[in-house]
This record gives C-alpha cells, structure tokens and sequence, in this order.
C-alpha cells in the first residue's frame, strides 16, 4: 500500500483535490490517501463548504496556518508539515495549483527524500511579481511528478529542460469537479434568493492585489461596473479584502448607489456554479474561472494584465482586458449585443483528470 499526503491550503485547492482523493479511495487502487489541510485559508463557511459541498472526508491533519505575509506563512507551513511528513512517512506528497502552501510543503518533502507530484504543473503568466509564478515555478523545477493540465504547460516545461519522462498531460482536474458536482448544483435556490431569471445578469469575482488593493484600479473597475449595470444586473459575491477596501478607498456609497449591483458574501462551491452556469457572462480576475467559463462555452472578461491559462484564450470563451475601463465596458456591450466567439473545449477537460493521474501515480510508484 503507496501513503500519499493530498495537501490543501486555500480554496482552489479543494476542487483541485476533491476529485484525486476520491479516486485514490476506491478500493482497486493500491493507495493510502492522507488529507492535510494547511490552514492557509480557514473559516467556518469555507469549512462548510468543504465537507458539505464536495463531500470530502475531514482532513486527517489540520496545521493551523493561517495568515500572515508570504515569508511567515511559508515558514509556518514548512514547520508543520514537516512534523506531518515524519509522523507518517509518505510515499509520496501531492500539490496542486500555485499557493504558498503547494510551495511549502513541496520543499519540505524534497528535503525529507520524499518524492512530489505536481497538479496543474508548467502553468505561467511570465509575470514575476505574481506571488503565484514563484510558486510554480519553484515547485515545478523540484517535482518528480509533473501533471499538465494544457499544451502550453507542456510547451514552457519542455522550454524549461524539464525531463520529458516527468510530464504527463492529464487534463484539467477542476473540470472534473465541475462536471461532477453539475446535476447537484441545479438544487441550489440562490437564483430563486437574489430573483434572478435566465441569464439576464453578469458574475463578478475580483480578489487580486493588484486590482482590489490599488485604490485607482479599484476605483477605474467600479466605475467600469457603474457603466455595465446600466445594461444588466451585476452579482459580486465579494472577496473579504475587496468589501474592506471598497470602504477604505471611499467606493462603498459608490457600490450601494447602484441599483444593478448585488453585493453578496462568499458563496459555496454549488451556489457559485449555479450562478456561473446562469450567468450572460463571467468578468473575474480568478485563474479557476477562465478554465470553467471555456467548458461551460461562457463568455469571461479577465481583468488582469496577462494570463497562465493561455488556451482559455486561444481555442476558449475567455479575453484579457486588463484594467482597461473602455475596453471592459465594450466588450461587455459586444457580449450584450450576441457578438462573441464560441469557443472549444481543450483536450481531456472531460471529468476524467483525476482517474488518469491515479493510474499514473498506482503503476509508477
């Protein structure tokens, strides 16, 4: 029997993760699942939403991190982990995605001898100062196991010498809980809650630094919105650091004088694809979202400068619109108007990521 330590740490990581350990549990695999949750993100809804929502079992160990600036968070999750890693002597750690915990433990099992896989391996935005690049980056370039989830990770790791006996082009794991978790989401009343009918309103999600913790491209995004629910209805579930900021940089009476514009907590995983599904279209800053808007056929609006995902772009739903105002504002009105491109859906985004990362991991280690 293989241990495998299955790490989350912030929310991403719990659809990354959902699917692999209910695969690694099924009882032909020769695999010993382990669930550590590193506490980088932690609250009460967020825990609901994990065990309800996805039905995930309780995590076998909670480190507690919790937050703090990049360099204490890491060294806390290197601390703990490491207890963790030498109270049950895994065969393996699995990462996913690009936080500062997926770096974290990724150094702490390499210098233990333990061998690491990687999930969503050779994403990159070539934009350094994104915390999320050092990352990637720094885990890729130590992982034994590199599981790509899009030709363009391939590309950059085969660009990066990467032993080309370490990739495996897999897929993409959150489609696969998208796809599972679909049928379940149609039981969601949010849009019954918030009156909403078809898809007669645009999602919001916005939670990056450089957007909600800039006081001028905070402000230019809402003024942009102000524009956009002039023509439809406007649903924020907003980010905790962006609801904070909005009064701090003076933009609150702004939001609240918009009769268009829906401010709601966090939702759940199931609330939030309901909506996704719904929806006219996405306009987000999230990595996750522009992969789930292209199998979903949606159209999405990225307000960041650049993108890791870049087949989301080229065969998908998704345009990167940066913090352009009158460019979010006229691609908003092309969308309105029925003016948008179709998309596809890339190779192995078909809800069977996790199954082949499991045969891969069962037949190698």
């Amino acid at each position: 029997m293989k241990r495998i330590l299955n790490i989350v740490g912030a929310r991403p990581n719990f659809m990354k993760i959902a699917p692999i350990h209910r695969e690694m549990q099924k009882s032909n695999n020769d695999i010993e699942p382990i669930l550590i949750h590193t506490g980088q993100h932690y609250d009460e809804r967020m825990s609901k939403f994990f065990f309800d929502d996805l039905g995930m079992p309780k995590p076998d160990e909670f480190l507690g991190v919790g937050s703090g600036s990049h360099a204490e968070q890491t060294a806390r999750v290197m601390v703990e982990f490491e207890k963790v890693c030498l109270k049950y002597k895994p065969d393996l750690v699995l990462v996913v995605g690009d936080v500062n915990s997926t770096m974290a433990c990724s150094i702490t099992a390499k210098k233990l001898w333990i061998p690491v896989a990687h999930v969503e391996a050779g994403l990159r935005s070539f934009d350094r100062e994104m915390p999320e690049e050092i990352n990637r980056l720094a885990t890729d370039a130590i992982s034994d196991f590199l599981f790509v989830s899009e030709i363009n990770g391939e590309i950059n790791l085969k660009n990066e010498g990467v032993d080309p006996n370490k990739m495996h082009y897999v897929g993409n794991v959150m489609i696969d809980s998208l796809i599972n978790f679909m049928e379940k989401a149609e039981q969601s009343t949010i849009m019954t809650e918030q009156n909403l009918n078809g898809d007669d309103f645009v999602l919001i999600t916005m939670h990056r630094p450089s957007n909600v913790d800039d006081k001028e491209n905070f402000t230019k995004i809402m003024h942009a919105f102000e524009a956009i629910s002039k023509d439809i209805t406007i649903i924020f579930p907003i980010h905790p650091r962006a609801e904070k900021n909005l009064e701090k940089f003076g933009l609150l009476q702004m939001a609240k004088s918009m009769h268009n514009l829906k401010l709601l907590p966090p939702l759940g995983y199931l609330d939030f694809i309901q909506l996704e599904k719904k929806a006219k279209f996405v306009i987000t800053d999230s990595g996750g979202l522009q992969e789930e808007t292209t199998y979903l056929g949606k159209p999405c609006l990225t307000v960041r400068e650049n993108t890791e995902r870049p087949i989301t772009v080229q065969i998908g739903t998704n345009e990167i619109i940066g913090t352009d105002t009158e460019l979010l504002i006229s691609q908003s009105k092309k969308i309105l108007s029925g003016d948008w491109k179709k998309g596809e859906i890339p190779k192995y985004w078909d809800g069977k990521t996790a199954e082949r990362i499991v045969e891969i991991l069962d037949e190698k280690l």
